[in-house]
Protein backbone atom coordinates (compact mmCIF):
# COMPACT_ATOMS: atom_id res chain seq x y z
CA UNK A 1 0.00 0.00 0.00
CA UNK A 2 1.38 3.16 -0.94
CA UNK A 3 -0.20 6.75 0.25
CA UNK A 4 0.91 9.78 -1.25
CA UNK A 5 1.40 12.57 0.65
CA UNK A 6 1.42 15.84 -1.32
CA UNK A 7 -1.96 17.55 -0.34
CA UNK A 8 -4.52 20.25 -1.21
CA UNK A 9 -5.68 22.90 0.89
CA UNK A 10 -9.62 23.24 1.51
CA UNK A 11 -11.60 22.34 -1.55
CA UNK A 12 -14.81 23.11 -2.01
CA UNK A 13 -16.89 20.38 -3.90
CA UNK A 14 -20.45 22.49 -4.01
CA UNK A 15 -19.95 23.29 -8.09
CA UNK A 16 -19.68 20.12 -8.92
CA UNK A 17 -22.62 19.08 -6.67
CA UNK A 18 -24.21 21.70 -8.70
CA UNK A 19 -23.21 20.55 -11.98
CA UNK A 20 -24.26 16.75 -11.52
CA UNK A 21 -27.35 18.27 -10.05
CA UNK A 22 -27.39 16.17 -6.62
CA UNK A 23 -30.40 16.74 -4.27
CA UNK A 24 -29.57 18.44 -1.31
CA UNK A 25 -31.84 17.19 1.32
CA UNK A 26 -34.97 15.00 1.29
CA UNK A 27 -38.39 16.56 0.60
CA UNK A 28 -40.47 16.83 3.69
CA UNK A 29 -42.76 13.89 2.96
CA UNK A 30 -40.20 11.92 2.47
CA UNK A 31 -38.47 12.78 5.38
CA UNK A 32 -41.27 12.29 7.32
CA UNK A 33 -41.96 8.89 6.33
CA UNK A 34 -38.63 7.64 7.45
CA UNK A 35 -39.01 8.65 10.72
CA UNK A 36 -42.05 7.24 11.39
CA UNK A 37 -40.96 4.14 9.98
CA UNK A 38 -37.94 4.43 11.72
CA UNK A 39 -40.20 4.95 15.03
CA UNK A 40 -42.35 1.94 14.17
CA UNK A 41 -39.79 -1.30 14.01
CA UNK A 42 -40.49 -3.94 12.06
CA UNK A 43 -39.03 -7.29 12.71
CA UNK A 44 -39.52 -10.81 11.53
CA UNK A 45 -41.08 -13.18 13.84
CA UNK A 46 -38.07 -15.82 12.71
CA UNK A 47 -35.25 -15.05 14.80
CA UNK A 48 -31.64 -15.77 14.09
CA UNK A 49 -29.73 -13.41 16.59
CA UNK A 50 -28.34 -17.19 17.44
CA UNK A 51 -25.58 -16.69 14.92
CA UNK A 52 -22.91 -14.58 15.59
CA UNK A 53 -23.33 -12.24 12.26
CA UNK A 54 -20.26 -9.46 11.93
CA UNK A 55 -19.99 -6.58 9.34
CA UNK A 56 -17.36 -5.68 7.01
CA UNK A 57 -16.87 -2.01 5.97
CA UNK A 58 -14.53 0.76 5.30
CA UNK A 59 -14.03 2.17 8.76
CA UNK A 60 -16.21 5.18 9.85
CA UNK A 61 -19.46 3.90 7.74
CA UNK A 62 -22.65 3.65 9.35
CA UNK A 63 -24.91 2.42 6.35
CA UNK A 64 -24.30 -1.21 6.63
CA UNK A 65 -25.79 -3.33 4.47
CA UNK A 66 -24.38 -7.19 5.06
CA UNK A 67 -23.34 -9.11 7.69
CA UNK A 68 -21.49 -12.53 7.08
CA UNK A 69 -21.32 -15.58 9.46
CA UNK A 70 -19.60 -18.86 7.90
CA UNK A 71 -19.65 -22.06 9.58
CA UNK A 72 -17.95 -25.25 8.14
CA UNK A 73 -20.30 -27.72 6.91
CA UNK A 74 -19.97 -31.56 5.94
CA UNK A 75 -16.36 -30.78 4.32
CA UNK A 76 -17.88 -27.76 2.66
CA UNK A 77 -18.70 -24.51 4.25
CA UNK A 78 -22.46 -22.59 5.30
CA UNK A 79 -22.36 -18.79 4.60
CA UNK A 80 -25.46 -16.94 6.79
CA UNK A 81 -25.60 -13.74 5.00
CA UNK A 82 -28.01 -11.13 6.55
CA UNK A 83 -29.16 -8.46 3.87
CA UNK A 84 -30.50 -5.13 5.69
CA UNK A 85 -34.54 -5.09 4.67
CA UNK A 86 -35.05 -1.97 3.64
CA UNK A 87 -38.30 -2.88 1.38
CA UNK A 88 -39.83 -3.79 5.02
CA UNK A 89 -39.04 0.27 5.65
CA UNK A 90 -40.00 1.60 2.98
CA UNK A 91 -44.02 1.83 1.80
CA UNK A 92 -44.69 0.86 -2.55
CA UNK A 93 -46.30 4.09 -4.10
CA UNK A 94 -45.38 6.42 -1.32
CA UNK A 95 -43.01 9.94 -0.79
CA UNK A 96 -39.75 7.70 0.34
CA UNK A 97 -40.04 5.65 -2.53
CA UNK A 98 -40.62 8.08 -5.06
CA UNK A 99 -37.40 10.05 -4.27
CA UNK A 100 -35.42 6.76 -3.84
CA UNK A 101 -36.43 6.49 -7.15
CA UNK A 102 -34.92 10.16 -8.22
CA UNK A 103 -31.72 9.29 -6.44
CA UNK A 104 -31.16 5.82 -7.81
CA UNK A 105 -27.76 5.26 -5.57
CA UNK A 106 -25.87 6.89 -2.45
CA UNK A 107 -23.37 8.64 -4.29
CA UNK A 108 -19.98 9.16 -2.72
CA UNK A 109 -18.35 12.83 -2.47
CA UNK A 110 -15.25 13.15 -0.20
CA UNK A 111 -16.48 15.81 2.08
CA UNK A 112 -20.23 14.10 2.52
CA UNK A 113 -22.38 11.33 0.86
CA UNK A 114 -25.37 11.89 -0.94
CA UNK A 115 -27.22 8.76 0.08
CA UNK A 116 -30.19 7.04 -1.06
CA UNK A 117 -32.32 6.85 2.08
CA UNK A 118 -32.34 9.15 4.69
CA UNK A 119 -30.09 8.40 7.51
CA UNK A 120 -32.45 7.95 9.90
CA UNK A 121 -33.02 4.71 8.55
CA UNK A 122 -30.12 4.16 6.20
CA UNK A 123 -27.71 5.18 9.22
CA UNK A 124 -30.00 3.90 12.25
CA UNK A 125 -32.96 2.29 12.22
CA UNK A 126 -32.55 -0.60 9.11
CA UNK A 127 -28.64 -0.82 9.23
CA UNK A 128 -26.59 -3.55 10.91
CA UNK A 129 -25.33 -2.31 13.50
CA UNK A 130 -23.36 -3.58 16.62
CA UNK A 131 -25.34 -4.87 19.58
CA UNK A 132 -29.06 -4.13 18.12
CA UNK A 133 -31.53 -6.46 16.92
CA UNK A 134 -33.06 -5.86 13.15
CA UNK A 135 -34.65 -7.24 10.33
CA UNK A 136 -32.75 -8.96 7.46
CA UNK A 137 -33.09 -11.30 4.62
CA UNK A 138 -31.15 -13.87 5.26
CA UNK A 139 -29.66 -16.29 2.88
CA UNK A 140 -28.23 -19.68 3.86
CA UNK A 141 -25.97 -20.80 1.02
CA UNK A 142 -24.39 -24.07 1.47
CA UNK A 143 -21.03 -24.06 -0.47
CA UNK A 144 -19.38 -27.68 -1.48
CA UNK A 145 -15.23 -28.49 -0.59
CA UNK A 146 -15.13 -27.77 -4.53
CA UNK A 147 -16.61 -24.34 -4.43
CA UNK A 148 -20.05 -25.56 -5.78
CA UNK A 149 -23.18 -23.87 -4.64
CA UNK A 150 -25.20 -27.17 -3.50
CA UNK A 151 -28.31 -25.09 -1.54
CA UNK A 152 -29.98 -21.77 -0.83
CA UNK A 153 -32.73 -20.64 1.49
CA UNK A 154 -33.58 -17.38 2.26
CA UNK A 155 -36.09 -16.03 5.31
CA UNK A 156 -36.94 -12.78 7.23
CA UNK A 157 -35.39 -12.87 10.46
CA UNK A 158 -34.00 -10.33 13.18
CA UNK A 159 -30.93 -10.86 13.67
CA UNK A 160 -28.09 -8.85 15.93
CA UNK A 161 -24.60 -8.31 14.70
CA UNK A 162 -21.86 -8.61 17.07
CA UNK A 163 -18.88 -6.13 15.88
CA UNK A 164 -18.62 -3.73 13.45
CA UNK A 165 -14.94 -4.67 11.58
CA UNK A 166 -12.87 -2.91 9.11
CA UNK A 167 -11.13 -4.41 6.59
CA UNK A 168 -7.55 -3.05 7.94
CA UNK A 169 -8.29 -4.87 10.91
CA UNK A 170 -9.81 -7.92 9.35
CA UNK A 171 -6.65 -7.72 7.04
CA UNK A 172 -3.98 -7.28 9.97
CA UNK A 173 -6.07 -10.05 12.35
CA UNK A 174 -5.54 -12.62 9.54
CA UNK A 175 -1.71 -11.92 9.57
CA UNK A 176 -1.26 -12.73 13.01
CA UNK A 177 -4.06 -15.50 12.64
CA UNK A 178 -6.28 -14.08 15.74
CA UNK A 179 -9.34 -13.61 12.84
CA UNK A 180 -13.10 -13.34 14.75
CA UNK A 181 -14.67 -17.05 14.31
CA UNK A 182 -17.76 -15.41 12.66
CA UNK A 183 -15.21 -14.95 9.54
CA UNK A 184 -12.45 -17.69 10.37
CA UNK A 185 -13.04 -19.47 7.25
CA UNK A 186 -13.14 -16.16 5.51
CA UNK A 187 -10.01 -16.37 3.61
CA UNK A 188 -10.10 -20.36 2.70
CA UNK A 189 -13.18 -19.72 1.72
CA UNK A 190 -12.42 -16.38 -0.05
CA UNK A 191 -9.37 -17.92 -2.12
CA UNK A 192 -11.47 -21.12 -2.87
CA UNK A 193 -14.09 -18.93 -4.54
CA UNK A 194 -11.45 -16.80 -6.03
CA UNK A 195 -10.10 -19.91 -7.66
CA UNK A 196 -13.46 -21.13 -8.76
CA UNK A 197 -14.15 -18.04 -10.56
CA UNK A 198 -10.86 -17.66 -12.23
CA UNK A 199 -11.48 -21.54 -13.70
CA UNK A 200 -14.45 -20.36 -14.89
CA UNK A 201 -13.25 -17.62 -16.63
CA UNK A 202 -13.50 -14.37 -14.09
CA UNK A 203 -11.68 -11.08 -14.41
CA UNK A 204 -10.99 -9.04 -12.00
CA UNK A 205 -8.55 -5.86 -12.35
CA UNK A 206 -5.89 -5.56 -9.91
CA UNK A 207 -5.17 -2.24 -10.56
CA UNK A 208 -4.78 0.14 -7.36
CA UNK A 209 -6.99 2.73 -6.84
CA UNK A 210 -7.37 6.58 -6.33
CA UNK A 211 -8.44 7.81 -2.97
CA UNK A 212 -9.41 10.65 -1.86
CA UNK A 213 -8.96 11.46 2.12
CA UNK A 214 -8.72 14.27 4.37
CA UNK A 215 -5.49 15.58 5.77
CA UNK A 216 -5.69 18.30 8.18
CA UNK A 217 -7.57 21.29 7.16
CA UNK A 218 -7.52 19.49 3.37
CA UNK A 219 -7.37 16.52 1.13
CA UNK A 220 -4.46 14.42 -0.16
CA UNK A 221 -4.70 11.92 -2.74
CA UNK A 222 -3.39 8.10 -2.34
CA UNK A 223 -3.22 5.18 -4.23
CA UNK A 224 -3.92 2.22 -2.59
CA UNK A 225 -4.14 -1.49 -3.82
CA UNK A 226 -7.40 -3.74 -2.37
CA UNK A 227 -6.30 -5.77 0.23
CA UNK A 228 -6.94 -9.61 0.01
CA UNK A 229 -9.76 -9.19 2.86
CA UNK A 230 -11.50 -6.91 0.54
CA UNK A 231 -11.60 -9.53 -2.12
CA UNK A 232 -12.26 -12.26 0.18
CA UNK A 233 -15.51 -10.31 1.30
CA UNK A 234 -16.68 -9.61 -1.99
CA UNK A 235 -16.42 -13.06 -3.19
CA UNK A 236 -19.36 -13.68 -0.50
CA UNK A 237 -21.15 -11.09 -2.23
CA UNK A 238 -20.94 -12.67 -5.72
CA UNK A 239 -21.65 -15.90 -4.38
CA UNK A 240 -24.95 -14.57 -2.73
CA UNK A 241 -25.65 -12.33 -6.23
CA UNK A 242 -25.21 -15.46 -8.38
CA UNK A 243 -27.68 -16.90 -6.52
CA UNK A 244 -30.14 -14.80 -6.44
CA UNK A 245 -29.64 -14.90 -10.58
CA UNK A 246 -30.07 -18.41 -10.42
CA UNK A 247 -33.33 -18.03 -8.60
CA UNK A 248 -34.63 -15.26 -10.92
CA UNK A 249 -33.66 -17.43 -14.21
CA UNK A 250 -35.70 -20.55 -12.60
CA UNK A 251 -38.71 -18.24 -12.01
CA UNK A 252 -38.21 -16.63 -15.18
CA UNK A 253 -38.76 -13.30 -13.55
CA UNK A 254 -35.85 -10.81 -12.33
CA UNK A 255 -33.65 -7.72 -12.99
CA UNK A 256 -29.81 -9.25 -14.30
CA UNK A 257 -26.70 -6.89 -13.57
CA UNK A 258 -25.07 -8.30 -17.46
CA UNK A 259 -21.99 -7.53 -19.29
CA UNK A 260 -21.71 -9.07 -22.94
CA UNK A 261 -18.02 -11.23 -23.80
CA UNK A 262 -15.10 -9.69 -24.67
CA UNK A 263 -14.92 -8.92 -28.30
CA UNK A 264 -12.78 -11.45 -29.89
CA UNK A 265 -11.04 -8.65 -31.42
CA UNK A 266 -9.77 -6.80 -27.98
CA UNK A 267 -9.25 -9.89 -26.51
CA UNK A 268 -6.40 -10.69 -29.81
CA UNK A 269 -4.37 -7.31 -28.60
CA UNK A 270 -4.12 -7.39 -25.32
CA UNK A 271 -2.47 -11.09 -26.46
CA UNK A 272 -0.44 -8.65 -28.83
CA UNK A 273 0.12 -6.28 -26.07
CA UNK A 274 0.87 -8.48 -23.55
CA UNK A 275 3.84 -9.84 -25.58
CA UNK A 276 5.29 -6.10 -26.18
CA UNK A 277 4.77 -5.39 -22.31
CA UNK A 278 6.63 -9.23 -21.53
CA UNK A 279 3.72 -10.89 -19.61
CA UNK A 280 3.71 -14.34 -20.18
CA UNK A 281 -0.01 -15.41 -21.06
CA UNK A 282 0.04 -19.46 -21.66
CA UNK A 283 -2.41 -20.66 -24.17
CA UNK A 284 -4.33 -22.57 -21.43
CA UNK A 285 -4.81 -19.54 -19.31
CA UNK A 286 -7.86 -17.41 -19.16
CA UNK A 287 -7.58 -13.52 -18.98
CA UNK A 288 -8.12 -13.29 -15.07
CA UNK A 289 -5.66 -15.89 -13.92
CA UNK A 290 -3.18 -14.19 -15.78
CA UNK A 291 -4.28 -10.91 -13.87
CA UNK A 292 -3.88 -12.17 -10.78
CA UNK A 293 -0.73 -12.87 -10.93
CA UNK A 294 0.64 -9.67 -12.38
CA UNK A 295 2.35 -7.38 -9.76
CA UNK A 296 0.95 -3.36 -10.99
CA UNK A 297 3.35 -2.26 -9.27
CA UNK A 298 5.70 -3.11 -12.25
CA UNK A 299 5.21 -0.19 -14.58
CA UNK A 300 4.80 -2.92 -17.72
CA UNK A 301 2.22 -4.79 -15.62
CA UNK A 302 0.21 -1.89 -14.83
CA UNK A 303 0.09 -0.90 -17.99
CA UNK A 304 -1.56 -4.29 -19.21
CA UNK A 305 -3.77 -4.26 -16.55
CA UNK A 306 -4.98 -0.83 -17.90
CA UNK A 307 -5.25 -2.50 -21.29
CA UNK A 308 -7.37 -5.13 -19.65
CA UNK A 309 -9.96 -3.00 -18.44
CA UNK A 310 -10.81 -2.56 -22.07
CA UNK A 311 -12.29 -5.87 -22.17
CA UNK A 312 -15.10 -4.75 -19.44
CA UNK A 313 -17.14 -2.81 -21.56
CA UNK A 314 -21.13 -2.48 -22.06
CA UNK A 315 -22.46 -3.36 -18.07
CA UNK A 316 -26.15 -2.76 -17.68
CA UNK A 317 -29.37 -4.12 -16.18
CA UNK A 318 -31.38 -6.55 -18.00
CA UNK A 319 -34.54 -7.27 -17.00
CA UNK A 320 -37.20 -10.53 -18.09
CA UNK A 321 -40.37 -11.93 -17.16
CA UNK A 322 -41.71 -14.98 -18.74
CA UNK A 323 -38.32 -15.31 -20.87
CA UNK A 324 -35.02 -15.57 -20.15
CA UNK A 325 -32.79 -13.59 -21.74
CA UNK A 326 -30.47 -14.52 -24.58
CA UNK A 327 -27.63 -13.36 -22.66
CA UNK A 328 -27.35 -13.42 -19.10
CA UNK A 329 -24.04 -13.42 -18.39
CA UNK A 330 -21.95 -11.09 -16.75
CA UNK A 331 -18.64 -11.48 -18.29
CA UNK A 332 -16.53 -10.63 -15.09
CA UNK A 333 -18.42 -12.84 -13.17
CA UNK A 334 -17.85 -15.27 -16.25
CA UNK A 335 -21.89 -16.14 -14.61
CA UNK A 336 -25.52 -15.15 -14.05
CA UNK A 337 -25.52 -12.15 -11.69
CA UNK A 338 -27.48 -10.09 -9.99
CA UNK A 339 -27.37 -7.00 -7.37
CA UNK A 340 -29.38 -7.89 -4.32
CA UNK A 341 -26.69 -7.12 -1.17
CA UNK A 342 -26.34 -3.30 -1.04
CA UNK A 343 -30.33 -2.41 -0.74
CA UNK A 344 -29.08 0.97 1.53
CA UNK A 345 -27.10 2.05 -1.08
CA UNK A 346 -28.43 0.80 -4.27
CA UNK A 347 -32.17 0.93 -5.47
CA UNK A 348 -32.24 -2.23 -7.68
CA UNK A 349 -31.33 -4.45 -5.01
CA UNK A 350 -34.53 -3.55 -2.91
CA UNK A 351 -36.70 -4.84 -5.68
CA UNK A 352 -34.68 -7.86 -6.80
CA UNK A 353 -34.32 -9.12 -3.10
CA UNK A 354 -38.26 -8.94 -2.99
CA UNK A 355 -37.93 -11.31 -6.15
CA UNK A 356 -35.82 -13.88 -5.15
CA UNK A 357 -38.01 -14.33 -2.31
CA UNK A 358 -41.51 -14.91 -3.56
CA UNK A 359 -39.98 -16.90 -6.23
CA UNK A 360 -37.87 -18.81 -3.33
CA UNK A 361 -41.55 -19.45 -1.13
CA UNK A 362 -43.67 -20.49 -3.98
CA UNK A 363 -44.97 -17.06 -4.18
CA UNK A 364 -46.39 -14.57 -6.81
CA UNK A 365 -43.76 -11.74 -7.03
CA UNK A 366 -45.74 -8.98 -5.72
CA UNK A 367 -46.98 -6.67 -7.81
CA UNK A 368 -45.20 -3.41 -7.17
CA UNK A 369 -41.82 -5.17 -7.31
CA UNK A 370 -42.78 -6.92 -10.77
CA UNK A 371 -43.99 -3.51 -12.14
CA UNK A 372 -40.75 -1.82 -11.19
CA UNK A 373 -38.18 -4.96 -12.92
CA UNK A 374 -38.86 -3.35 -16.80
CA UNK A 375 -38.27 0.57 -15.40
CA UNK A 376 -34.98 -0.09 -13.27
CA UNK A 377 -32.17 -0.75 -15.88
CA UNK A 378 -32.50 3.16 -17.25
CA UNK A 379 -32.80 4.26 -13.46
CA UNK A 380 -29.47 2.25 -12.85
CA UNK A 381 -27.79 2.89 -15.83
CA UNK A 382 -28.65 6.73 -15.14
CA UNK A 383 -27.56 7.24 -11.56
CA UNK A 384 -24.45 4.72 -12.34
CA UNK A 385 -23.31 7.67 -14.67
CA UNK A 386 -23.76 10.19 -12.26
CA UNK A 387 -21.93 8.03 -9.31
CA UNK A 388 -19.12 7.43 -11.74
CA UNK A 389 -19.06 11.79 -12.85
CA UNK A 390 -19.00 12.23 -9.03
CA UNK A 391 -16.18 10.22 -8.44
CA UNK A 392 -13.89 10.52 -11.16
CA UNK A 393 -14.97 14.79 -10.97
CA UNK A 394 -13.66 14.59 -7.19
CA UNK A 395 -10.58 13.21 -8.11
CA UNK A 396 -9.94 15.38 -11.22
CA UNK A 397 -10.66 18.49 -9.18
CA UNK A 398 -8.29 17.12 -6.04
CA UNK A 399 -5.32 16.77 -8.80
CA UNK A 400 -5.83 19.78 -10.28
CA UNK A 401 -5.51 21.25 -6.90
CA UNK A 402 -2.99 19.94 -5.52
CA UNK A 403 -0.70 20.73 -9.03
CA UNK A 404 -1.71 24.11 -9.58
CA UNK A 405 1.22 26.72 -9.38
CA UNK A 406 3.28 23.78 -10.39
CA UNK A 407 3.64 24.54 -14.42
CA UNK A 408 7.07 23.50 -16.14
CA UNK A 409 7.89 21.06 -13.19
CA UNK A 410 8.84 17.72 -14.22
CA UNK A 411 7.64 14.30 -12.37
CA UNK A 412 8.50 10.46 -12.50
CA UNK A 413 5.68 8.50 -14.13
CA UNK A 414 4.73 5.24 -15.58
CA UNK A 415 3.00 5.19 -19.29
CA UNK A 416 -0.17 3.44 -18.88
CA UNK A 417 -1.95 3.42 -22.26
CA UNK A 418 -1.17 5.22 -25.73
CA UNK A 419 -3.36 6.36 -28.62
CA UNK A 420 -2.56 3.25 -30.29
CA UNK A 421 0.16 4.20 -32.48
CA UNK A 422 -0.75 8.11 -32.40
CA UNK A 423 0.71 10.42 -30.12
CA UNK A 424 -0.46 10.59 -26.46
CA UNK A 425 -1.74 8.69 -23.92
CA UNK A 426 -2.01 8.23 -20.13
CA UNK A 427 0.58 8.41 -17.31
CA UNK A 428 0.13 7.85 -13.65
CA UNK A 429 2.98 9.66 -11.98
CA UNK A 430 5.12 8.48 -8.76
CA UNK A 431 4.10 11.37 -6.96
CA UNK A 432 1.67 12.83 -6.29
CA UNK A 433 -0.85 9.93 -6.87
CA UNK A 434 -2.26 11.38 -10.23
CA UNK A 435 -3.12 9.82 -13.25
CA UNK A 436 -3.74 12.34 -16.55
CA UNK A 437 -3.40 12.49 -20.44
CA UNK A 438 0.50 13.25 -21.47
CA UNK A 439 1.42 14.56 -24.74
CA UNK A 440 3.86 13.20 -26.69
CA UNK A 441 5.28 9.82 -28.37
CA UNK A 442 4.93 7.33 -25.61
CA UNK A 443 5.47 3.54 -25.74
CA UNK A 444 2.95 1.48 -22.73
CA UNK A 445 4.88 0.31 -19.67
CA UNK A 446 7.58 2.77 -19.81
CA UNK A 447 9.14 5.12 -16.98
CA UNK A 448 9.24 8.40 -18.17
CA UNK A 449 9.93 11.90 -17.06
CA UNK A 450 6.81 14.31 -17.93
CA UNK A 451 6.36 18.18 -17.68
CA UNK A 452 2.94 19.48 -16.06
CA UNK A 453 1.66 21.89 -18.79
CA UNK A 454 -1.99 22.60 -17.54
CA UNK A 455 -3.61 22.15 -13.89
CA UNK A 456 -6.49 24.39 -13.71
CA UNK A 457 -8.97 23.75 -10.70
CA UNK A 458 -11.81 25.36 -12.19
CA UNK A 459 -12.16 22.90 -15.26
CA UNK A 460 -10.98 20.12 -13.24
CA UNK A 461 -8.23 18.99 -15.83
CA UNK A 462 -4.64 18.22 -15.85
CA UNK A 463 -2.06 17.56 -18.70
CA UNK A 464 1.40 16.89 -19.10
CA UNK A 465 4.30 16.42 -22.05
CA UNK A 466 6.55 13.97 -22.38
CA UNK A 467 10.05 16.01 -21.21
Amino acid sequence: MAYRRLHAEAIDFTPLRRELELPDGFPPAAQAQAEAAAAEVKLPDADRTDLPFVTIDPPGSRDLDQAVCLVRRDGGYRVHYAIADVASYVTPDSPLEAETWRRGQTVYLPDAKVPLHPPVLSEGAVSLLPGVDRAAVVWTIDVSADGDTVGVRMERARVRSRAKLAYEGVQADVDKGTLAEPIALLPELGKLLTARGLERGAINLPMPEQEIEPHGDGWQLRLRAPLPAEEWNAQISLLTGRAGADIMLAGRIGLLRTMPAPDPEAVARLRVAAKGLGVDWPAEMTVGQVLAGLDPAQPKHAAFVDEAAELLRGAGYTAFAGQVPEQPLHSAVAAAYAHVTAPLRRLADRYVTEVCLALHDGREVPAWAAAALPELPAVMSGTDRVSSAAERGAIDLVEATILAGRIGETFPATVLDTNHGKPGGTVALTEPAVRARCDGQLTAGDQVTVRLTQADPVKRLVRFTLA
